[in-house]
């Protein structure tokens, strides 16, 4: 099955509906590949990457688009080789799948916080075994509730059918793939159309809106990702902080907070992933921002929506593919034990191009017009424009690495010299470019580049 023109289709409509003309540059498209999914995983991937490097090339002004199948799929996952070092687990040891009375619930326990709110409520110690005895005396949405109140992450499995029922389901369902807002700007000096001389700051996590400004940053765009001084995330980092300087401000605090709203005044875009309400609660809210930086875009995500009983719920693509049936739909097609995700986290990683996108189209509409357009997404809207092309029989064959699939360039991350997977997307024959290696979070001041 193909649908990677039904997804682009769609993702065009997103787009359009900011407003501005479509891009027609012509692209190039190589080496074909699939991963193995009962969902069409790997067009999605293919259609979220054209559409961030058509609106590049559309800003850009550029004529012709170069993107390789192959290393886009393996950029929807580990993309650095380390030189004599192991790169970090992906997961906390406690995170995973564990089956309750009556089905399955998985747990999210990257974060401190979120492991030991999922551990108090199970009342059991930091190990798995006694984790899993735990589990199998709960009903799977009585638990994922009381995980979810005490400020964990955690969802229980549910079908297809299940969620397009759930009133988060049918909220998300009737919600836009992208959000788009109108704002009324002051005017903004025009700056030549591309990326050099734009400033993205950038406050998200885990893993979506990383994604989408490591793309902005390996094209020019002057990144600055902020992050409180007790967050981390040790298993994404060697992925996405890649071309960012990193600082770090406790907004809580109130020389720190004034510190960003110096930093966001002088910022083109902002992106973040906080919940609805979050920044209001810092003094940060709309009119405080829009008061700060008149002409600044914002792109903006969260897991599970919008709107519905469910905007706002913590969330990541792990959890939002147990709640929206594509592990359980995957469990039942291949007669798995376990339920069964995606090959890669496709819903981080495509929200992540298509909120690059969205960044792109609405400096578009600024540069040409003056217009400043927000927009939101959401992880389970994009999982929404997936289960909604269908299931079918598992196909693809996998992907296996080539020595030319590496790019020649050493890399001297924080943690040791490394090399990293060539990027799939040239604009106009230009490959992307990131002058900062990987490295650990909060190393830099929190100022702009000279």
């Amino acid at each position: 099955m193909n649908m990677v023109h039904d997804f682009t289709q769609q993702i065009d409509e997103a787009l359009d509906a900011a407003g501005g003309a479509r891009s027609h540059v012509a692209v190039t498209e190589k080496n074909p590949a699939a991963l193995p999914s009962c969902f069409d995983v790997s067009e999605l991937a293919i259609a979220s990457v054209r559409a961030a490097a058509m609106e590049l090339a559309a800003l850009e002004g550029a004529d012709e688009i170069t993107l390789d199948r192959r290393l886009a799929l393996m950029w929807f996952s580990t993309t650095l080789r380390p030189q004599g070092w192991d790169l970090p687990s992906l997961w906390d040891p406690i995170a995973g799948n564990y089956r309750a009375a009556d089905g399955w619930v998985r747990l999210h326990t990257n974060a401190p916080h979120h492991r030991d709110a999922a551990l108090g409520v199970l009342g059991c110690p930091a190990e798995r075994e006694a984790t899993a005895a735990a589990v199998r005396d709960w009903a799977k949405d009585a638990l994922e509730e009381s995980v979810v109140a005490a400020g964990g992450a955690a969802a229980a499995m549910r079908g297809l059918a299940d969620w397009a029922d759930h009133p988060q389901g049918r909220a998300v369902a009737a919600e836009p793939l992208m959000a788009w807002q109108a704002v009324d700007a002051a005017p903004r000096p025009v700056v030549p159309p591309g990326l050099k001389a734009v400033r993205v700051l950038d406050l998200t996590r885990v893993l979506a809106g990383p994604v989408a400004t490591r793309f902005l940053a390996g094209f020019g765009a002057d990144v600055l990702r902020i992050d409180p001084p007790w967050w981390s995330e040790p298993g994404v980092e060697p992925e996405v902080t890649l071309g960012k300087r990193r600082a770090g401000l406790d907004l809580r605090r109130a020389g720190d907070r004034n510190r960003f709203e110096a930093l966001l005044a002088g910022a083109d875009v902002l992106v973040h992933g906080y919940r609805p309400c979050a920044l209001d609660g810092l003094g940060l809210g709309d009119a405080r921002r829009r008061e700060i930086a008149p002409a600044l875009i914002e792109v903006s995500l969260d897991a599970y929506g919008w709107t519905g009983p469910w905007a706002g719920r913590r969330g990541f693509d792990s959890l939002v593919q147990m709640s929206c049936g594509i592990a359980e739909e995957g469990m039942r097609r291949t007669q798995a034990a376990s339920p069964v995700p995606l090959p890669v986290q496709a819903l981080d990683h495509a929200t992540g191009y298509l909120m690059a996108a969205a960044v792109l189209r609405a400096l578009r509409l600024r540069h040409n017009t003056g217009a400043v357009s927000n927009a939101h997404l959401s992880l389970a809207r994009t999982a929404t424009l997936l289960t909604g092309a269908g299931a079918f029989a598992m196909e693809g064959d996998g992907i296996n690495e080539s020595p030319v699939d590496l790019a020649p360039e050493i890399e001297a991350t924080g943690w040791g010299l490394a090399r990293r997977l060539r990027f799939p997307v040239e604009i106009g024959g230009r490959a992307p470019r990131w002058h900062y290696a990987a490295g650990p979070l909060r190393i830099d001041a929190p100022a702009w580049a000279e």
